[in-house]
């Protein structure tokens, strides 16, 4: 015991200071692809590469409209590889989660040369996603009651809805001492009867949507879903298929979406917090000059 405690003594504090400081990223790691759309002459070889679909094209007459979400983004760089003008890039940056699952796509309009090629880029927007003044009203004073009751304190009950577990090994690290998560009064339960937040992985597979309707309607109001990476926010690499829904907003009404293949404990500490509105959502403008 007391060996244990001379190396707690001489290893000192080694908790994160985030989200108050930023986070410190290894040189290796790969955030998400900045697009310069100015520059961009061609996306067509990155659509090519992309394994999951993140990045789409349609040709109507001699324009092109180019899609890239960052919900079905995997990081993998493919992209980057693909376009020898550089215009896409591999960035560092992992702070993507959003309550709008519209605000993770950006679409580029272009006129095309005879080859294909990009003329020049005419547009550049976020989509949004559709929704009624009233609709948008309530949502406002749900959240508003939701960070009275739960800013200080949180039970989270995490379901594993058919993932590869890359994302779960990233949630277990939110519990260590290094990340502690619990400073924020924030811990996990084994019950959704005593959970305020349910944090699901993975697509959700056929097998697993009824026991993840019923770990849902077992949760007491008020009660957040917060939707962990690609496969949870759009199905990923998986997709949807005989065996798969896809995204968990096709079975639960989602508050929140991390990005992220998996997301780093950072980036799933920002979106829990981002829910209980306790920090502000970040917003990555693609604009033409970047």
């Amino acid at each position: 015991m007391f060996k244990i405690l001379q190396k707690t003594i001489r290893t000192g504090i080694v908790t994160t200071t985030y989200p108050s400081k930023p986070a410190r990223i290894s040189d290796h790691f790969r955030g998400r692809p900045s697009f310069d759309f100015e520059k961009w002459q061609d996306a067509r070889p990155a659509a090519d590469e992309c394994p999951t679909g993140a990045i789409s094209w349609r040709d109507t007459d001699d324009s092109r409209k180019v899609t890239v979400d960052y919900g079905l983004c995997v990081f993998c760089g493919l992209c980057a590889e693909a376009s020898p003008d550089q215009a896409v890039k591999i960035t560092k940056e992992f702070e993507l989660a959003t309550a709008d699952r519209g605000s993770l796509i950006l679409t580029a309009e272009y006129t095309l040369n005879a080859d294909g090629t990009h003329r020049k880029l005419s547009a550049v927007s976020h989509g949004r996603v559709n929704a009624d003044s009233d609709v948008q009203s309530v949502g406002a004073k749900a959240r508003e009651t939701i960070q009275k009751l739960l800013g200080r304190s949180l039970s989270i009950r995490e379901v594993d809805a058919g993932s590869c577990n890359g994302c779960e090994l990233e949630i277990v690290a939110l519990n260590n001492p290094i990340y502690d998560i619990e400073r924020f009064g924030i811990h996990f339960v084994a019950s959704p009867r005593h959970a305020d937040m349910l944090l699901v992985t993975g697509p959700v597979t056929r097998n697993m949507e009824l026991a993840l309707l019923k770990t849902y309607r077992a949760m007491p109001e008020p009660k957040l879903v917060v939707a962990v990476g690609a496969c949870g926010i759009s199905g990923g690499i998986f997709g949807e298929n005989y065996a798969s829904l896809g995204g968990v907003d096709k079975v639960l009404p989602v508050d929140v979406y991390i990005p992220g293949c998996p997301p780093r404990p950072q980036a799933l500490l920002q979106g829990i917090l981002l829910a209980v509105g306790r920090l502000r959502e970040k917003r990555y403008d693609e604009h033409p000059s970047r």
